[in-house]
């Protein structure tokens, strides 16, 4: 697991963009495992919903934005646990990154447990720049220091949530959890993605799927 950044400090994904940046290397980074243009294989693009019966605390009714899935693992987002410290100012300060303060904000969140010191934009794919993984047809994800200059500046993509950390899993391990009936995944939507109600996204997403978490059975079963 990688270290979780502590408050206010920036993360270290912006951290690498704006060195690159500076010295003329590239606009940004990968994000994690779905680095450069790769798009997401399997699951790629859907959104997973945590079984009831999920016992690890860190993705108990967790929703997570499956950003790519491949043999060679799988990466995501966590979409329901919003984080108040550093502010999306501070992260702009601490960047130089003008104007603060801004014209536009976007919440942040807890992205998940490995690489807490990384920072990822999540986003409708309306805006993407060379380093954006795309997910799905839809959104796409970016490390670029870009982003947040655009936005600070009012422009930007239509939607977005800046994600501190990632939620990662090495090759099979999703793919036996699920069989293990620990996940059910549903398309997303945008509401689901951005709108800032993150205490009924869990039960949302069930619904979506026309299921009662109080009568999704614990055991998985097999054919």
């Amino acid at each position: 697991m990688g270290r979780r950044a502590r408050t206010g400090e920036v993360p270290e994904g912006f951290r690498i963009a704006a060195r690159q940046s500076a010295s003329g290397d590239g606009s940004g980074t990968g994000a994690g495992a779905g680095a450069g243009q790769i798009r997401g294989g399997y699951l790629g693009g859907e959104l997973l919903i945590a079984m009831p019966s999920m016992q690890d605390p860190r993705f108990a009714q967790s929703v997570i934005c499956l950003c790519a899935h491949s043999p060679d693992g799988a990466m995501g987002i966590v979409m329901n646990k919003p984080l108040e410290n550093p502010s999306f100012e501070d992260l702009l300060k601490q960047l130089d990154v003008a104007p603060t303060p801004p014209a536009r904000r976007i919440r942040l969140l807890a992205g998940g447990p490995v690489e807490g010191a990384r920072g990822f934009v999540l986003h409708t794919a309306d805006w993407s720049s060379e380093g954006s993984l795309h997910v799905g047809g839809d959104y796409a994800l970016t490390a670029s220091v870009d982003i947040l200059k655009a936005i600070a500046e009012g422009g930007g993509p239509r939607e977005g949530v800046l994600a501190l950390g990632y939620a990662g899993w090495g090759p099979g391990q999703l793919e036996d959890e699920i069989q293990q009936n620990a996940w059910l995944s549903v398309a997303p939507d945008e509401a689901l993605l951005f709108d800032p109600d993150h205490e009924a996204k869990w039960r949302r997403a069930l619904r979506k799927l026309r299921v009662d978490p109080l009568l999704l059975s614990t055991v998985a079963g097999r054919a």
